[in-house]
């Protein structure tokens, strides 16, 4: 079943929702929700003033799109539809006051739009306001993250403590990974930002971390019990965090926890520094780093990164950037490859879930930093969420490994220090 009611820890490792199964060699884990972010409903003016917004934001020239949809609305105040994709930029771009009062008023145009109802869910969580978020989640449909969010007494994700903290890295592959502490017990917590926040069966008893309650999670081979919980306390380094939800199953095979993007960006700044072999987390904006290319930087609902890059001969454009794909540095569907001119190698096919891909070697960069030649995966893999835009491809691990890079979630912007 497409939609909300599929949890997936990180799309280049889990079951598609549509049912058929999607691959790419990596860790097996807990699963989180694929958030359905397709385009939100309501009549849309169309003039010749300009060029069609939609086909710009599906295009991933949002700042164009946003220019036209206020075109629009100058034109006809009552376009629901142009208050949502307004509504769904300035959420993308961080900017949650305007995201939160466009978003209102396409939902006041328009009361049945569950994408915009989603979107604005995810801007109060984002903010830490699960009171006004899990009604929407509700009412959208999202009862696996309503019934997550309800479990957390108080507002989640309360942080105290240092200002900053820098962790060392206690692996750098598969993937990288670091110490955390769980209510107390010390965690080997993998780095995905593909991910959310995650722990293994054995963790949570460790921890003592008890089910609130149990969902049925399908991940593409059937309905799977899928258990709810909150962390009373998560360390890392000197950093405390109080009141964090988080989602086990007993999928064999788990890492102990995996720390995605649902915790990374609830900091100002956060530094993957795969060259030094740390994680570098800021409660305050970062500076730009000496030498660093900077780009923009997205946050699509709920933890899905995107920036700008080149794939093959295709870009610049968006890129999703997922660090989690094992052995990886591209990611891309059949088409993506065909758009980007990357023949994948079929003498070598790879199987696994009953679905086949195969290898490729391709040119990829990230931001405006020189393209690397780096392994890559072409197969039958579902888009974590329907974004309502395109982009090239998937950058993963291995593309960021001689990097120090900067996910600066204050100014919304990258920074990739070679």
């Amino acid at each position: 079943m497409r939609g909300r009611d599929v949890l997936r820890r990180d799309f280049l490792t889990v079951a598609a929702a549509t049912g058929a199964a999607a691959f790419v060699p990596g860790l097996r884990g807990p699963a989180r929700s694929r958030r359905s972010a397709g385009q939100a409903t309501g009549p849309r003016l169309m003039t010749a003033a300009g060029p069609d917004p939609d086909q710009l934001f599906q295009a991933g020239r949002f700042e164009a799109a946003d220019q036209g949809y206020a075109r629009l609305l100058g034109q006809d105040p009552r376009d629901a539809h142009a208050w949502a994709q307004r509504g769904y930029i300035a959420l993308l771009s961080g900017r949650l006051t305007s995201a939160g009062r466009f978003l209102r008023r396409a939902l006041a145009l328009a009361p049945g739009d569950t994408a915009s109802m989603l979107r604005l869910a995810d801007c109060y969580l984002r903010q830490d306001d699960t009171t006004r978020a899990v009604p929407l989640l509700a009412a959208g449909g999202d009862r696996i993250d309503a019934t997550l969010y309800s479990a957390v007494r108080g507002a989640p994700y309360r942080i105290g403590g240092a200002s900053s903290a820098r962790l060392p890295w206690r692996t750098i592959d598969p993937l990288p990974s670091v110490t955390a502490s769980v209510n107390g017990t010390q965690t080997e917590c993998t780095l995905d930002t593909g991910a959310t926040f995650t722990i293994s069966p054995a963790t949570a008893k460790a921890a003592g971390v008890r089910p609130a309650a149990t969902v049925l999670v399908n991940h593409g081979r059937g309905p799977v019990p899928s258990y709810i919980g909150v962390v009373d306390s998560l360390r890392l380094g000197g950093i405390e965090i109080s009141g964090v939800p988080v989602m086990w199953d007993d999928t064999p095979g788990q890492v102990p926890g995996v720390i995605g993007t649902t915790i990374l960006s609830r900091f100002a700044a956060t530094t993957m520094d795969y060259a030094g072999r740390a994680l570098v987390l800021g409660r305050r904006p970062a500076s730009r780093p000496a030498g660093a290319v900077t780009a923009p930087l997205w946050l699509a609902p709920d933890h899905f990164l995107f920036s700008s890059g080149n794939v093959g001969h295709a870009g610049p454009g968006l890129v999703l950037l997922d660090t989690g794909g094992v052995g990886l540095g591209l990611v891309l569907t059949a088409a993506q490859s065909a758009a980007a001119g990357i023949v994948p190698d079929r003498a070598e096919p790879v199987t696994d879930l009953g679905v086949t891909g195969y290898p490729c070697t391709a040119q990829a960069a990230l931001g405006g930093l020189p393209p690397r030649t780096v392994p890559g995966f072409v197969g039958p893999i579902a888009p974590p969420a329907d974004f309502g835009f395109g982009y090239l491809g998937t950058l993963s691990h291995e593309i960021f490994k001689p990097l120090s890079v900067t996910f600066d979630f204050a100014a919304m912007a990258l920074y990739a220090v070679p």
